[in-house]
């Protein structure tokens, strides 16, 4: 499809908009007018005097969709915000699909709403929400209510703390929805690699301990994510829990999370390593609890072995589990599904997220099978069986992220019962706290102490780039001394 962006720069906007109902679609952007051909948008934008002109021309299949507003005394950013929506309702019409979330495309749609409620006052905000951003009710109240339980943690995010993350880039066998840079160990060169990957983890953990104690930042939490990070050995899994006992202040630490997500990965051994090492938070992901279809997406456990682990992670004394089940995967069924949720709620764990199945390009689901997952109209009422069911049972809902091509433009929650939220989860997507990382694949973000500027450091993607070119991603994270000499943690 050819998008014309004429005399506006509002292209990633309605690119994400056009993704919403095509996302696979080559898109071909001009700036330029061009003879119009096949299917196209053609968007433009005048302006004269203190009046604005939105134009919006969409051809797809034959049909033809034509809409021309005009606007007084409009800033740039609601002309973007208009044109998107003109953009949407012509999608609308073609497709005979309406979003949730509208013109809603970005990660933190909690983000928005905090905004919205900031400036606006809560009782506006849902209503404001809805005709601005043109999401369904529930949608907007689902935004607001997380915005809410994120706003006590958010408080606590102090200038000099930060949260540390551990990038565990491995797993048994990669999962057909997987995007993420995890290496199955059923290679023999990728499992080869994981001794001195340790290593390195390790080095640089002591030059980010470093770095934090030369900067005054203390450790608020600490995260481990991957991959599965219970891929390693239990050996292992005590090597780098020591080398952060050893180099990191943990004494002002409020949590201590481990993502031990896939069942087959976990045994006694680990569990009492990580609890050994007051590791107070783990994952044990069952997905869905339906084995035909963990047959189906390449988990090499069953749901009885979810269930075993689980009890198995009790026993050994951990009080706060998060399961994460994913709704929408491919030969699932809405009663499969509501069995999951279900099954989730009878264990009683601390903590249930709720993902929907995104169709990410490089994952096999899209590569191998053009089916992909399940009709969005099913997926959605997955969610919402999900979000209902949860409500009713006590969970709130405390932290959200979206993410691209995931089926019906629907969300990813965190819900937990009363006090359980996951701190570090909250401290991520709402980009309020630093968060130094290690390990391949892994972002530090550095947060301006009292301001909102944010930068990335990024690591190497691969376990054997991030060996090769160690020294390089070391000198390259000596930017966190010069961005707190330019923002400083104590006013000066």
């Amino acid at each position: 499809m050819t998008l014309f962006c004429i005399s506006h720069n509002y292209h990633y906007e309605i690119e994400n908009v056009i993704r919403l109902f095509l996302p696979f679609q080559k898109i071909l952007v001009l700036k330029e007018k061009a003879e119009l051909l096949g299917d196209y948008l053609y968007t433009e934008k005048r302006e004269e005097n203190e009046k604005t002109t939105l134009i919006s021309s969409f051809s797809f299949g034959g049909k033809v969709y034509e809409s021309k507003k005009e606007y007084f005394n409009i800033n740039d950013s609601q002309a973007e915000l208009y044109l998107a929506g003109m953009v949407l309702e012509q999608f609308i019409s073609e497709f005979n699909f309406k979003p949730n979330w509208g013109i809603v495309t970005g990660v933190r749609p909690s983000k928005l709403m905090a905004s919205i409620i900031n400036e606006e006052g809560s009782e506006k905000a849902v209503a404001r929400f809805t005709q601005k951003y043109l999401a369904k009710k529930n949608k907007a109240e689902l935004a607001f209510n997380v915005a809410k339980m994120e706003e006590h943690i958010i408080k606590t995010a102090d200038g000099d703390s930060f949260s540390l993350y551990i990038s565990i880039p491995y797993c048994p066998t990669r999962c057909s929805y997987c995007s993420f840079v995890s290496h199955s160990i059923s290679n023999d060169k990728a499992r080869e690699l994981i001794p001195e990957y340790v290593e390195k983890l390790c080095e640089e953990l002591k030059a980010t301990a470093e770095l934090s104690k030369k900067n005054e930042l203390y450790l608020k939490s600490v995260y481990w994510g991957g991959g599965t990070p219970t891929t390693l050995t239990h050996e292992q899994l005590d090597v780098i829990l020591t080398e952060i006992e050893n180099d990191f202040d943990l004494s002002r630490c409020i949590e201590y999370t481990v993502e031990a997500g896939r069942p087959d990965t976990i045994t006694k051994e680990k569990l009492e390593v990580l609890k050994k090492h007051n590791v107070n938070r783990v994952s044990i992901n069952p997905q869905t609890f339906n084995n035909s279809v963990l047959n189906e997406i390449g988990r090499q456990h069953t749901s009885e072995e979810t269930v075993e682990k689980y009890k198995l992670a009790r026993e050994v004394g951990f009080d706060v589990i998060n399961m994460d089940l994913i709704a929408g995967l491919p030969t699932d069924t809405i009663d499969g599904f509501k069995n999951s949720v279900e099954k989730a709620l009878s264990l009683n764990p601390e903590n249930i997220t709720v993902h929907t199945l995104s169709l990410k390009r490089s994952s096999t689901i899209v590569t191998e099978d053009e089916k992909g997952g399940l009709d969005e109209t099913i997926t959605s009422d997955m969610v919402e069986y999900a979000n209902s069911r949860l409500t009713e049972c006590g969970y709130k809902p405390y932290y959200m992220y979206r993410q691209s091509k995931s089926l019906g433009n629907l969300e990813n929650v965190g819900w937990c019962k009363e006090n359980k939220e996951c701190y570090y989860n909250v401290y991520m997507m709402s980009e309020c706290q630093t968060v130094l990382s290690v390990g391949a694949g892994s972002v530090t973000k550095l947060k301006e102490p009292r301001g909102s500027q944010i930068e990335r450091i990024f690591n190497f993607k691969f376990p054997f780039e991030y060996i090769s070119r160690f020294d390089e991603l070391i000198e390259r994270k000596n930017r966190i001394n010069t961005f707190f000499k330019e923002y400083p943690i104590r006013e000066v």
